[in-house]
């Protein structure tokens, strides 16, 4: 297969499908954070996201989205945030259910895979995926993270809502929630 100009190329690649083989072949889940944080390392560099796309690592990222070991699931969101922003990879995630995977980690103890799967989220966002990237539970969760303690995902939170979302909509999920909230309380009648 053809490499681009230089060497350096080539030996990147060889490097990368080295790490995907290590994942692969390795039985110890020490060895398979270590490699899925350079991985997801890797995929910050524009430069690495040719050889990953070729390698299927969006795919890896994926899957690691439902498994029990929280490194896992924090290395293969971060990957997944870095891959988002190039086109190709988008598309990858969107056809392979990645808007209810990446949403699901919403849910996770670990701001780190929080806010990796926000910025994901910001970066999925199509003309076609918008209505399920906006949809009411979701907005509703930036809401409740828009009031969070930490800077970080507050201010991260209040960027989604105020990039992805229309006024209406945020209103909207504002109302729905404050609903919810009475219907939970609701007083009990007074004789």
């Amino acid at each position: 297969m053809w490499r681009s100009g230089s060497s350096g190329g080539s030996d990147r690649f060889e490097y990368l499908q080295t790490l995907v083989t290590e994942f692969q072949d390795t039985d110890s889940d020490e060895a398979k954070e270590q490699v899925l944080a350079n991985l997801a390392n890797f995929a910050y560099d524009p430069k690495n996201v040719e050889y990953l796309r070729e390698l299927q690592v969006t795919d890896l990222f994926l899957d690691m989205l439902t498994e029990e070991n929280e490194n896992f699931v924090e290395f293969g969101m971060g990957g997944l945030c870095n891959l988002s922003m190039d086109p190709e990879c988008r598309d990858v995630i969107l056809q392979s259910d990645g808007i209810r995977l990446v949403t699901n980690c919403l849910s996770s103890r670990r701001e780190e895979t929080v806010l990796s799967a926000i910025t994901t989220l910001m970066n999925l966002l199509t003309p076609v995926s918008r209505s399920q990237i906006t949809d009411p539970a979701i907005l509703q969760c930036m809401l409740r993270f828009s009031l969070s303690e930490s800077p970080r995902l507050r201010n991260l939170a209040t960027v989604f809502l105020q990039d992805s979302c229309s006024e209406e909509q945020v209103a909207q999920a504002q109302q729905q929630m404050e609903g919810q909230q009475m219907a939970v309380g609701i007083p009990l009648p007074k004789d």
